[in-house]
């Protein structure tokens, strides 16, 4: 038996009582940044159901230039195609919420040597494989947050916080409470 073999019988009972759910934005209009490490679920630490929010996972929960574009294209995607779901009128498109978490595996990558063999393994260049180092998550999460608040590809109107999981305990505490980029060009226009 293969590995994935119990998975599947494990989603052919999901799919035995599973009903199709519309295309939609989620529910709680949240957009979820995380590690990928087993330990943090966020489905799992956040209580959340089918359809209640989108979720991105990877490599320390960083805020990588893959996920700015995800981000751009969920923005877009719910001022073209949900606006009216979303009530043109609320003043967000949705939040995102980045959680970061201790003793995670990328705080191997401080280490140069190992950094380097990473690197030489996978062929990432080690200054991309530094971009995921999550060694105090903390200063991590503010700094993913702040670089979210800055992209110019993220509208104004999606708001960000900041979480750290902690995996001995289980709870999420908030580093940064919702913060919103300012949007400038309006007003420079208006002073024109």
């Amino acid at each position: 038996m293969t590995r994935i073999a119990p998975l599947l019988q494990r989603n052919a009972t999901y799919a035995a009582a599973s009903t199709p759910a519309a295309l939609a934005p989620p529910t709680l209009q949240t957009v979820i940044v995380s590690c990928l490490d087993h330990r943090l679920p966020p489905e799992l630490v956040l209580g959340l159901e089918v359809g209640e929010a989108a979720v991105i996972r990877n490599a320390g929960g960083r805020i990588t230039p893959a996920v700015l574009e995800d981000l751009a294209y969920l923005s877009f995607l719910s001022e073209q195609v949900f606006a009216d779901q979303l009530g043109h009128a609320a003043q967000s498109l949705f939040e995102v919420a980045v959680i970061h978490h201790h003793e995670c595996g990328t705080g191997f990558l401080a280490d140069g040597n190992f950094r380097d063999r990473a690197s030489r393994s996978t062929g990432v260049a080690e200054d991309r494989l530094l971009e995921t180092l999550v060694d105090n998550p903390e200063r991590t999460v503010r700094d993913d947050v702040a670089r979210l608040l800055a992209s110019p590809l993220i509208p104004a109107r999606v708001p960000v916080s900041g979480h750290v999981f902690d995996i001995a305990t289980g709870r999420l505490s908030t580093v940064c409470d919702v913060g919103v980029r300012v949007d400038t060009s309006s007003a420079v226009a208006a002073a024109q």
